[in-house]
């Protein structure tokens, strides 16, 4: 079934933090740790949980909202990266830039898979690729890309 399945976006917005501490209006900046795994791929992370009972608003809702409450604690997250240049001495700096981003992406889509398609084969199908937004993304395109990115998909019932 899944050679024919897709998955549709039906909608997209961003996600800032519930209140805006203090510490997140200035750079953060990247440790050593952090600068040697700009150039390695986002790590992603897929859960697979029931289809809701409920409306699936009022869930997609709560998950806003929870997503901004997180992003208090973790704001980076909310941010994207941003380079500083200096020409006495020459040097280039790379941090998160809290103040000047539109936030974490939250993605709501819908696939015709259930859980089964995606658990059952032997290897992972390929559209599970399509379940993450920044799919074959190198952690430096946070430059221009949301450095967290959260997709809620709604899938078929299991048979």
């Amino acid at each position: 079934m899944y050679s024919s399945s897709s998955v549709k976006i039906v909608s997209k917005c961003f996600v800032k933090p519930k209140s805006i501490p203090e510490e997140s209006k200035q750079p953060y900046y990247l440790s050593p740790w952090d600068f040697s795994m700009l150039s390695i791929q986002y790590i992603q992370k897929g859960l697979l949980f029931h289809k809701p009972i409920h409306s699936i608003d009022n869930l997609l809702d709560k998950l806003r909202d929870s997503l901004a409450i997180a992003l208090v604690h973790f704001y980076p997250l909310a941010g994207r990266l941003s380079t500083h240049r200096t020409d006495d001495p020459k040097s280039y700096s790379v941090f998160v830039d809290c103040s000047n981003s539109p936030g974490a992406g939250f993605i709501y889509a819908t696939s015709d898979l259930c859980v089964a398609d995606i658990v059952g084969p032997k290897y992972v199908p390929l559209i599970v690729h399509s379940f993450f937004d920044h799919h074959k993304a190198a952690n430096h395109d946070g430059l221009t890309m949301t450095l967290l990115s959260v997709q809620q998909e709604t899938r078929q019932e299991e048979p």
